[in-house]
């Protein structure tokens, strides 16, 4: 009885982990168009490091109230070096310097690789082999964002090299998430996120001193909408989006948290219809179906609904 108790609790426990998932998928979908709208009015790596400095800060007051604040021990503190360095700097600079060089039709296939990039690299790092049943959730939502992004275009350009920037983009994520996995065994997610941020951000304002000088000059004569636009892209989808995935990691795996990836590729185009009034096909519709079945499968919910059947069906002839 106490084991089926036990249960019943770790299953709601990930139901409540997918939800919050969805809902910060969603997020970062509409936060796409809203850096559109910053990166218009701002040089890309000035206002990139001010907004991931502005969402660190931001963590770190919530925990403060929370008092969730600590100093990291020697060993944590390299996890948080290695993480801000590969989540917060390499990402994002790679991300920019490799979409000015490439098509958007190619960026968006290479980064919808990532969920299964994140799949094999746990597989090998932490021996965290996936089941048939994930590997078909994987391969679903990367037919899913494959077909979305090929949506009215006219097909894969030739690979050039802000292709590899974009891969060494979602390489350094997909590691970024193994670092996260092991850092927050004994480290709460959401303080290593405000680390993390503040670390990596401090290395872009640097960065971006030297690549954009003078980036910020007549920043306050920039219209309230971008302030407001800033504000919810540093506070809602940076800060507090990155603390909730970063302890989903901890709580259902690297792998299976990155499979809902998938679904920022929608959500992205949902948000473009919605603030910057593109238009959402029927082609859309049709990938959001097997992105949706992707993660399904791939996160490992597919599983659990089955094992909960079968668990059922078993009790009743005992």
């Amino acid at each position: 009885m106490n084991l089926d108790f036990l249960e019943r609790r770790i299953d709601v426990k990930n139901i409540k982990t997918y939800i919050l998932l969805i809902s910060i998928m969603a997020l970062w979908g509409l936060n796409v168009s809203i850096i559109k709208i910053l990166v218009s009015y701002f040089p890309p790596v000035s206002i990139t490091s001010l907004r991931i400095l502005t969402a660190g800060i931001t963590v770190f007051l919530i925990l403060s109230i929370m008092r969730k604040v600590r100093k990291p021990s020697r060993k944590e503190i390299s996890y948080i070096v290695f993480g801000g360095l590969l989540s917060v700097v390499s990402h994002h600079l790679f991300l920019a310097i490799g979409l000015t060089g490439t098509s958007a039709v190619n960026g968006g296939l290479i980064l919808g690789a990532g969920p299964l990039l994140t799949a094999i690299l746990s597989s090998i790092l932490l021996r965290n082999k996936p089941t048939g049943i994930q590997v078909l959730g994987f391969l679903l939502g990367g037919a899913g964002v494959t077909f979305i992004v090929l949506s009215g275009n006219k097909g894969i350009s030739s690979l050039t090299p802000g292709d590899f920037f974009v891969f060494l983009s979602i390489l350094s994520q997909a590691l970024s998430f193994i670092v996260i996995s092991k850092a927050s065994k004994t480290l709460d997610p959401r303080l290593l996120t405000g680390y993390m941020l503040i670390f990596g951000g401090v290395i872009l304002f640097v960065m971006a001193s030297i690549m954009e000088p003078g980036g910020l000059k007549g920043i306050t004569e920039a219209p309230a909408y971008v302030w407001a636009a800033f504000a919810a892209s540093a506070v809602l989808a940076t800060a507090i989006g990155h603390m909730v995935y970063n302890t989903a990691i901890r709580n259902i795996g690297p792998a299976e948290a990155s499979i809902f990836l998938n679904l920022n590729t929608f959500f992205s185009l949902a948000g473009s219809a919605f603030i910057l009034g593109e238009v959402i096909t029927i082609n859309h519709m049709l990938g959001l179906v097997l992105i949706v079945g992707g993660v399904i499968s791939g996160s490992g919910a597919l599983e659990e609904l089955v094992f909960r059947k079968r668990r059922k069906e078993n009790s009743q002839y005992m």
